[in-house]
């Protein structure tokens, strides 16, 4: 079964951007070529400050658009309980 993910991006100005993926580390790569979201595109670089798992795309986007209405203090909430997983390559 295809995982999707919603994850929170911080950008260099320190705003966050939220969105979904089905390849994460691909996505991030593409946000930070200047060819992702309009949004991040003048704000690079941007890393990862949090991430989960959804086991449909339908899951993914219903949980990216609750985000997206959380305040900013809400999300830094949410980043905060968050520990990203250690890299594996």
């Amino acid at each position: 079964m295809k995982n999707y993910y919603t994850y929170i991006v911080r950008c260099s100005d320190g705003t966050f951007y939220t969105g979904y993926a089905a390849d994460l580390k691909q996505r991030l790569a593409t946000h930070n070529k200047a060819e992702g979201a309009r949004y991040t595109r003048g704000r690079l670089p941007v890393s990862l400050v949090y991430q989960e798992t959804h086991h449909s795309r339908s899951q993914a986007m219903i949980r990216e658009a609750e985000i997206k209405k959380l305040s900013r203090l809400k999300k830094q909430e949410l980043i905060g309980r968050f520990c990203l997983p250690e890299e594996s390559d």
